[in-house]
């Protein structure tokens, strides 16, 4: 199996090449509707239209195809609302046929076979109830409508002009990071925290929610994410906490990540869309982000801990006593990975963090990767690309929907002032992914440096309350999924995400901080020009002229 994925990314590496060019030969035009979608504001501000449901009006009726795309949206949101009862359908349409081929074959005498069991409504129900295919799901359908609007030039034009570097790094971090070298020496660095409280599921519980999130700021937010839902189901989900418990986990978890990367200016997907444009660095980040984080996360999760103590003091009791201290722990003895292949994995992490925004180089990079990983097979696990790919999927299905949001996100995002642009901010990130938020945020000119700091401390704020507001949660869903049932539901992830979120708001706006006008200050964006103020030039008053001298 692993020699017919590399054969299959090798050969991929090989066409990709051949493609570019290919498609560089085509002279695609941009789209009428993103062309005239960056040219609202000129035309509102030329029209003398203000406020927001004027100047919503004003952009559906002048493309009425951005309001389809929304509706579009909208109704894949709702899909993923529904996407446990569709799986649930899935599970009794599968069964009632199994049932039924197996008493036609018995009718006959014989014996049901697998390729019997193949279920064609079953497994379109099933597809239709995989959260990680909805989004893809409706690009068809949003792509069917922009045919019938334009043409298929307007479909490649716009599904050419889409950046879907994020999807690809997240698939390679994901496969990167969830490798045993890298498991193993991740979970040896937390182990030195969960060492502090015997390595009892309470202890792992906590490192794993407060270290693991901070390390996002090094190793990106879908490093992390990844290292953390595999831990947790190894050292949490495994001894079947309650579902409220399993609940306030994931959203703690998703809340955490979402603010645990803001200590640099390029682990984070909403901090890395302005940090260029508005100039930002990774001390100042760490100084008027990354302060607040570190409080935000190490208080929400002591929170949860205090409300569910009871809870993990029990599953300590499941969990075994494997050093003979009487408590309940998690300690294994695993077989060691050899120092040179764990730098080597870390190496190749790097690698792939390095040169995040280069797609050949780090898609080049794990080519190479899956080269040594069989040449090292006997000291790895095997590599599941289906869950890394199933979340890329589901990223560039949202890159795509979400490119065509930003004809009613930007008049919104500029008719606000700090504490409303900060709520709204937050809520906005609920059905938008978070660098999208930001992203349009940096559009908008002269915004002021209190404005900025609402607008991302609320996208980083809400990136935990739904499954799509964060690039990295289509991870931890993926990876954690099995552990709640037919699946996670929304509404519970939002419930369990909430107090977390709350508290990142306080630490995020109740806290006043004089730095941030020069943090955000006009002369550091990039294209800045300052205005030229011309000195007011002081009339010249004329020395009187000399008096005449008279002579004698």
């Amino acid at each position: 199996m692993r020699s017919v994925l590399f054969l299959l990314a090798l050969l991929f590496a090989l066409l990709l090449p051949d493609a570019a060019l290919a498609s560089a030969g085509h002279d695609l035009k941009t789209p009428e509707f993103v062309e005239r979608m960056s040219g609202f504001a000129a035309q509102e501000k030329a029209g003398g239209i203000e406020g927001i449901g004027p100047r919503l009006a004003f952009r559906a009726k002048e493309q009425p195809f951005l309001l389809v795309a929304s509706i579009i949206f909208v109704l894949a949101i709702l899909h993923t609302f529904v996407a446990i009862p569709i799986t649930k359908l899935a599970h009794k349409v599968q069964h009632d046929h199994d049932d039924r081929i197996r008493k036609e074959r018995a009718a006959h005498g014989d014996s049901a076979h697998a390729e019997d069991m193949v279920s064609f409504k079953a497994t379109i129900l099933h597809f239709f109830g995989e959260v990680e295919a909805i989004f893809g799901i409706w690009g068809v359908v949003l792509l069917g409508a922009m045919f019938a609007f334009y043409d298929l030039d307007a479909i490649k034009g716009y599904l050419m002009s889409v950046n879907y570097t994020e999807p690809l790094f997240v698939v390679i971090i994901m496969a990167l990071a969830s490798t045993r070298p890298v498991l193993r020496f991740a979970e040896s660095c937390l182990r030195f925290f969960a060492n502090f409280g015997k390595e009892t599921p309470a202890a792992w519980w906590l490192a794993i929610l407060i270290i693991g999130p901070l390390l996002g700021s090094f190793i990106t937010e879908p490093g992390a994410m990844t290292i953390c839902a595999m831990l947790l189901a190894k050292k949490f989900y495994k001894l079947k906490p309650s579902p409220m418990f399993a609940y306030a986990t994931l959203g703690l978890l998703f809340v955490n990540v979402s603010v645990g990367g803001v200590m640099t200016n390029f682990a984070a997907p909403p901090v890395l869309m302005v940090a260029a444009k508005w100039g930002l660095t990774t001390p100042e980040m760490l100084l008027h982000y990354g302060d607040r984080a570190a409080l935000a996360i190490a208080a929400s999760s002591i929170l949860y801990f205090l409300f569910f103590r009871k809870e993990l003091a029990a599953m300590a009791a499941r969990a075994g006593d494997h050093d003979g201290d009487g408590k309940g722990d998690l300690k294994e003895n695993e077989r060691p990975v050899p120092l040179f292949v764990t730098l080597t994995h870390l190496a190749f992490m790097a690698l792939t963090v390095a040169f995040a925004h280069y797609p050949p180089i780090f898609i080049m990079g794990f080519l190479f990767f899956l080269a040594f990983s069989q040449a090292t097979a006997h000291h790895q696990s095997e590599i599941s690309l289906r869950g890394p790919i199933l979340v890329g999927f589901f990223l560039a299905g949202l890159v795509i929907h979400g490119g065509l949001q930003g004809w009613w996100l930007g008049p919104i995002i500029t008719s606000l002032s700090e504490w409303p642009l900060f709520i709204g901010a937050t809520i906005l990130t609920s059905f938008n992914d978070n660098a999208a938020i930001t992203f349009l945020a940096s559009q908008v000119e002269g915004l002021g440096p209190q404005l900025k700091y609402a607008v991302l401390a609320g996208a980083v704020t809400g990136g935990g309350l739904t499954v799509i507001a964060n690039a990295p949660n289509p991870a931890g869903q993926a990876l954690l999924s099995r552990f709640f049932g037919e699946g996670v539901s929304p509404a519970k992830l939002a419930a369990g995400a909430i107090i977390p979120t709350i508290v990142v708001a306080i630490c995020m706006m109740c806290f006043p901080d004089k730095g941030i006008a020069e943090m955000f200050a006009m002369e550091k964006e990039r294209g800045y020009v300052a205005p030229v103020i011309e000195e007011p030039v002081t009339p010249s008053v004329p020395a009187p002229a000399p008096a005449p001298v008279e002579t004698p």
